[in-house]
């Protein structure tokens, strides 16, 4: 065997070590939701040695009255998928006006933009919840607190994200499509967006991520059970005066990780970065 060979060899060989290591966890989480409460603190092996579904039926059986597994699931995501929609729209937009547009009070604002992203999200809770409340929106039916903070651009690191990519775009393309006759919007839409794809997804991914597992924002503005999402659900499967059924807790993980692995791996294989110079002549 040559040197660059065995070189290679190793190398796949450390990569799927290392794989291993890192998914372990996720696969132990799987096989735990096959085991006893007693099985899963007794054994840290991937194979149960006396397999049960009872932490499946328990995970997809009504409890409470008012809220189950999938009706939590239709919850998160019936505000989650909005949220993110409103994301790209408001992020990219404010992102277009601070990459290529010069306005009065723009260094302020760029200032005041990148301060807030040094600023917890705990000291927010407080005026929002009251600012939410004088709305009449707490309890909404509609999550009104959770979505319209999305088309406001409330996050600053996918806004930064943005700006960073506009500013990536060589400036040739505005000024080829303004000799063509195209307006700031239809620049926007037709030449920077489709160079924009990785970073569109990646905000979209990570949105997606961060609402989801969100559970303050819901824990203060959900108030009626039956539109609990996810979130605030997984809290409600562990009985603390029954004590947990840690398999119950695992296939409630489980099926909430699923749509969003699945999400991670379509937008991974949608995510080839387009070269922008590619149509500039030397």
């Amino acid at each position: 065997m040559k040197r660059r060979q065995r070189h290679a060899l190793l190398r796949y060989l450390l990569l799927t070590l290392g794989a291993f290591v890192m998914i372990y966890p996720l696969l132990w989480l799987v096989s735990a939701t096959f085991r006893s409460n007693s099985e899963i603190f007794s054994a840290a092996g991937l194979i149960p040695t006396a397999p049960t579904l009872e932490g499946w039926r328990n995970a997809f059986a009504d409890y409470g009255g008012q809220i189950n597994l999938l009706r939590a699931m239709g919850n998160t995501y019936a505000y989650v998928l909005p949220k993110v929609l409103l994301t790209l729209i408001s992020t990219t937009l404010t992102a277009y006006g601070f990459a290529r547009f010069q306005f009065a009070g723009k260094r302020l604002f760029q200032i005041l933009l990148y301060c807030t992203l040094f600023l917890p999200q705990t000291v927010l809770y407080v005026p929002q919840f009251v600012l939410f409340e004088q709305l009449g929106w707490v309890d909404s039916p509609l999550y009104l607190p959770l979505v319209v903070p999305g088309a406001l651009a409330g996050e600053t690191a996918l806004v930064v994200m943005m700006i960073q990519f506009f500013r990536n775009i060589p400036k040739v393309y505005d000024e080829a499509a303004s000799l063509d006759g195209c307006h700031s919007l239809q620049l926007l839409w037709y030449v920077l967006l489709p160079m924009l794809k990785p970073v569109l997804i990646t905000c979209g991914v990570l949105q997606l991520l961060w609402s989801v597992n969100d559970y303050m924002g819901p824990l203060l503005y959900v108030k009626t059970p039956s539109r609990y999402p996810i979130s605030v659900y997984v809290k409600l499967s562990m009985d603390a005066d029954s004590g947990f059924a840690w398999n119950r807790v695992l296939a409630v993980c489980c099926v909430a990780m699923l749509p969003q692995i699945i999400m991670y791996f379509i937008a991974q294989r949608r995510s080839d970065m387009p070269i922008a110079a590619g149509g500039i002549k030397m």
